[in-house]
């Protein structure tokens, strides 16, 4: 049970950002941006960073969420998600992107652990300038959102169902409101 009021029913960050739309918008303009706008990352490669950082936030609604987003933009689908959230460094992904993933973990746990070399590992596999900024913001924006949905205690299901439901909708209408 959220620790505040909502006037939603709706799980996760959905209850939130209806609670407060002037904070929810931009949320989901930054989310829009960095999970479908433009870029050279496949949606379902940044949806997956975000669903890896979340698994390592321990933020059960986002990781249940952006799984479901990557797994369903990805090819090999939801096994190929689940190596990833247990080991990135044996999960049948693309040298670059397993680069980008080290790189989305080190965010996670300060990003003061980002290094030089953990950069360079990047760009040797492949990874552009603006695929190490993105990964970056990425994985950032995530720990805050996986704390915001966590410190007010929203509703997360256990059932996979809305999960995959809920990530035909973000797929085919995007992060923004209507």
């Amino acid at each position: 049970m959220p620790y505040i009021t909502l006037n939603s029913s709706e799980p996760g960050i959905r209850g939130l950002l209806q609670y407060r739309p002037e904070t929810g918008r931009p949320l989901s303009e930054l989310a829009e941006v960095l999970l479908r706008g433009p870029g050279t990352l496949t949606r379902g490669e940044r949806e997956l960073i975000a669903a890896y950082v979340s698994a390592l936030n321990d933020c059960r609604y986002c990781t249940g969420s952006h799984s479901a987003c990557a797994a369903a933009q990805l090819p090999g689908g939801m096994p190929v998600v689940e190596q990833v959230r247990a080991d990135p460094a044996s999960a049948p992904v693309s040298a670059k992107l397993k680069a980008l993933l080290q790189i989305a973990a080190a965010v996670q746990r300060s990003g003061l652990d980002v290094t030089a070399d953990d950069v360079a590992r990047a760009r040797a596999e492949g990874a552009t300038d603006l695929e190490i900024h993105d990964t970056v913001l990425i994985a950032a924006a995530f720990c805050m959102l996986n704390r915001y949905v966590d410190g007010l205690a929203t509703i997360a299901p256990d059932d996979p169902a809305p999960y995959a439901a809920g990530a035909q909708r973000l797929i085919t209408q995007g992060y923004l409101p209507p």
